[in-house]
């Protein structure tokens, strides 16, 4: 996974008017769980609107005045309308502490059912790995090319080396749909055939 490095101040007053102080000032109020204990502190809204938007998973390296704590987002809260961040939640990590992180799904590969007419679909872009940070990489890389139509690829066909998935087996992540066009070719192809067939017998006979 990639790191990325955010300034983090200490946060000495709670309650709805200090947080909402804080956002005047263009901070987000933010609590880091999984340490010795937890802590207050605020980051800047603007840098992390640039790790929150971004398709990457990060580990955040909170600098808090000068000590630096390594950490991965649990839980952000977003204001219903706006979609402006309202607080975020860290959680600590070690190379001693196994986390749960969902992980971009990234599919590589032309798939042999695009070419037979289908269309391919993902139907989930993260999936939730349990193991060490250090082991986790940056997206779950995944090849398509020998997808065929009507086929899917499961969580249960994935192996990633010193990870633990965290999701059912049954879930599918990303298929190769039968379209209209596929499904009016076959009758067509399969009436071309009998056609030709019929065409054969008729001039053997003769």
């Amino acid at each position: 996974m990639k790191t990325v490095e955010l300034s983090a101040v200490v946060r000495t007053e709670t309650g709805k008017k200090a947080a909402r102080s804080a956002r005047k000032s263009e901070l987000i109020p933010a609590n880091i769980y999984g340490g010795d204990k937890n802590q207050m502190v605020a980051v800047g809204a603007k840098e992390f609107g640039k790790i929150i938007n971004s398709h990457h998973v990060y580990t955040v390296k909170l600098n808090i005045d000068g000590k630096f704590v390594d950490t991965i987002i649990k839980e952000v809260q977003f204001h219903p309308v706006t979609d402006k961040v309202l607080h975020v939640d860290f959680l600590e990590v070690t190379d001693k502490k196994k986390v749960t992180v969902a992980l971009p799904i990234n599919l590589f590969g032309h798939a042999e059912g695009v070419k037979q007419g289908g269309k391919l679909l993902q139907v989930v872009r993260k999936v939730r790995v349990h193991g060490f940070v250090k082991d986790m990489p940056e997206s779950i890389d995944i090849d398509v090319t020998s997808l065929t139509l009507g086929k899917s690829i499961m969580v249960s066909d994935l192996s990633l080396d010193k990870l633990t998935v965290a999701e059912s087996g049954s879930l599918v992540i990303a298929t190769v749909k039968v379209t209209r066009v596929t499904r009016d070719a076959k009758p067509a192809e399969e009436a071309a055939a009998s056609t030709g067939a019929a065409a054969t017998g008729t001039a053997t006979e003769a």
